[in-house]
């Protein structure tokens, strides 16, 4: 990402109604976190010191001031071991303030989804994530091109209207 481009935590901080994130993949780079799952460690919930960092406070503070926060994720089922820490770990993404949603594959068929993964500030300003085959991001892109904008926004909201809230979805 050039050097000049802003923070997630500005880019929220800028918003003044809404911020979406579409989530496309069924596994990321590996962190800590992860392999700690992995590993059989759970978080402890009840000891928030030990798991908040400045993202979810940056969706705290958004929410607080109105901005409605929202997250969908596409996902293959059976899930991968990924998604299935993900989905345990969205607890913290909820706490937060997020809407979480989850919608299988299968659903998604007809739906035109972009090549990658988006965060869509205020429905103008696209920041598109650029990974790698493993996950691991390369580049974040930043548009505000209207038939972009027009795409992820429409893909967005049709995958949430079809997808399963995050307290509903089984896995």
């Amino acid at each position: 990402m050039p050097s000049n481009a802003p923070g997630f935590a500005e880019l929220l901080g800028r918003c003044e109604r809404s911020a979406v994130h579409l989530e496309l993949r069924d596994s990321y780079a590996s962190t800590d976190r992860f392999e700690a799952w992995k590993r059989g460690e759970r978080i402890n919930w009840a000891d928030r010191d030990a798991w908040w960092h400045p993202f979810y406070q940056s969706i705290t503070d958004a929410v607080a001031r109105g901005i409605t926060v929202r997250r969908a994720r596409v996902v293959s089922e059976p899930v991968s071991e990924y998604i299935r820490w993900e989905h345990y770990a969205t607890q913290a993404n909820v706490t937060a303030g997020e809407d979480v949603r989850w919608l299988p594959r299968r659903r998604a068929t007809n739906i035109p989804l972009p090549g990658n993964d988006f965060w869509l500030f205020d429905g103008t300003l696209l920041r598109v994530h650029h990974f790698s085959g493993d996950g691991v991001v390369v580049e974040d892109e930043f548009t505000a091109d209207p038939e972009a904008v027009k795409l992820c926004s429409t893909a967005f909201e049709t995958v949430w209207e079809r997808a399963v809230p995050h307290h509903l979805y089984e896995i």
